[in-house]
């Protein structure tokens, strides 16, 4: 048996959503993959891709967006700064909010942690992920008995109190 590290018991169990809807979306979001990867972040699982309307706005190209679970020893911040730089180095351009993008990269939670950074760097859980079927779900695909760090609402009644409409609007692919 092999014996574990003492930092890999100590390590961070994190969900980041990564989205996509410029591009070759599939190849873009295997490419974040893989270089998390290079960053020593070790993915545990990752969730089927699904495709749906690009939000706000469904005139915009229809997103791919998957979940994955990672372990990590990075703090939030330096996590959030490494799916930063894969963004960019994947071709994101950040100018108006919500506009179309090669690579998205979201922090959803956090091992739990409730985190409210005054300058609103970084918030955890993500503020808006309940209300996000493209978040709910890739996330109760891996895990079905996640709750709300927050709420502790258990992800099968935040996927319930979604609109009828956001579950049609959604496919696993």
């Amino acid at each position: 048996m092999k014996k574990q590290d003492i930092s890999e018991n100590l390590a961070n169990r994190v969900y980041l959503a990564i989205g996509s809807n410029l591009g070759n979306k599939i190849s873009n979001i295997e490419i974040a993959k893989a270089e998390l990867e290079n960053y020593k972040i070790k993915i545990l699982k990752s969730s089927s891709n699904y495709i749906c309307d690009s939000w706000p706005d469904p005139s915009m190209p229809n997103y791919i967006n998957i979940i994955i679970k990672i372990k990590t020893n990075l703090a939030p911040l330096e996590l959030l700064k490494i799916c930063h730089l894969i963004e960019l180095k994947l071709g994101r351009v950040r100018s108006k909010k919500n506009a179309p993008r090669t690579c998205d990269i979201d922090i959803i939670d956090y091992d739990k942690k409730i985190l409210n950074q005054k300058n609103n760097q970084l918030i955890l859980p993500h503020p808006r992920m309940s209300k996000r079927n493209f978040v709910l779900l890739p996330l109760f695909e891996l895990d079905k008995s996640w709750k709300h760090p927050k709420s502790k609402i258990n992800i099968v009644n935040l996927i319930n109190a979604l609109p009828v409409k956001d579950l049609r609007s959604i496919k696993q692919i």
